[in-house]
């Protein structure tokens, strides 16, 4: 081989090795970013599963302490935050994805339902929509608003009569809830579980009749209970609900919306302890400001609390 030639290979190995060495690097620098991007990632995670635990066993355990004497049922649901909120931007945002936090105590329980008994009633129309067989009218939408807003019985009861009481049993007991809820010369009863009907779900998947329901259940009037309890936890906390009093029985099934975007689900069924007309809501009230600082408050994921005192 003559001597440029030599010198010309040289320089092609030279250069060969220069980009091995480059290739090589740049795969390690890379591989390296992966790798930690990796364990940031389950650092997250694990941090994520960290206040879960926290809050669902500090949830569990005050729950316990108000439904111990088995005269009150709490469940709560939580459904994640509003896209785009605060809440939704939040670093550690997965500690409040939807369901993760489910506490219910006392909740299969058959309690009387009073008044709540009307969401059964809704969502079995809402489906009969879903199916056809009902349209809106001036008619029902002034039964409803007077079933809803006002908590008054004649449309509800209309609505038994009309389409029985076993048919609206079975609809509800296909839909996993507790059943039967109706029975004759019985009061209707059911669990604070049943009464978690999630908005935007089944018989309430349509949004223009899903708006039209949590703007009646919005203007309810009567906004003690758990209303009162969750705007003390959080000025600005707005709430969906239904209400129910009879005798000794007052009930609240809620559909919670906190300023910063997080939602969640809270039903309480209360009776006994001499308790008439409204003179339960102020327990009512207690427990939902409490849920709601346990569950969302400054201090909800730093460490677990004793409720037992």
């Amino acid at each position: 081989m003559k001597k440029a030639e030599k010198k010309f290979l040289k320089a092609i190995i030279g250069v060969v090795g220069i980009l091995l060495i480059a290739i090589i690097g740049y795969q390690y620098v890379h591989t390296s970013k992966a790798s930690s991007g990796g364990t940031a990632q389950t650092e997250t995670q694990k941090e994520v599963a960290k206040r879960q635990k926290i809050i669902k066993e500090n949830l569990t355990n005050y729950l316990k302490t108000v439904t111990d004497d088995g005269t009150v049922s709490v469940s709560f649901y939580n459904l994640g935050a509003t896209s785009g909120s605060t809440a939704a931007k939040s670093k550690y945002a997965d500690v409040y994805k939807k369901g993760e936090l489910q506490v219910e105590s006392n909740a299969h329980t058959a309690q009387t339902t009073a008044s709540t008994y009307k969401l059964f009633i809704t969502a079995y129309l809402m489906q009969q929509k879903l199916n056809g067989n009902f349209t809106w009218n001036s008619t029902n939408e002034d039964g409803f608003y007077r079933m809803i807003v006002n908590s008054e019985n004649d449309f509800a009861e209309e609505q038994l009569q009309k389409y029985g009481m076993s048919k609206i049993n079975k609809f509800i007991s296909n839909q996993g809830w507790y059943s039967p809820v109706f029975q004759t010369d019985e009061n209707a009863t059911s669990t604070s579980y049943s009464l978690q009907l999630e908005a935007g779900t089944g018989s309430f998947s349509n949004a223009s009749d899903r708006a039209k329901i949590l703007k009646l259940m919005g203007k309810q009037i009567y906004r003690t209970g758990i209303p009162a309890g969750v705007a003390a936890a959080d000025k600005g906390t707005t709430v969906a609900d239904k209400v129910g009093f009879l005798d000794d029985t007052n009930n609240y099934a809620a559909i919670v919306t906190m300023p910063n975007g997080q939602k969640y689900i809270l039903v309480i069924m209360t009776h006994g302890h001499n308790q008439s007309g409204f003179s339960g809501f102020p327990k009512i009230t207690k427990i939902a400001k409490k849920v709601q600082q346990i569950v969302y408050g400054a201090d909800a994921v730093t460490k677990l609390e004793d409720y037992s005192n």
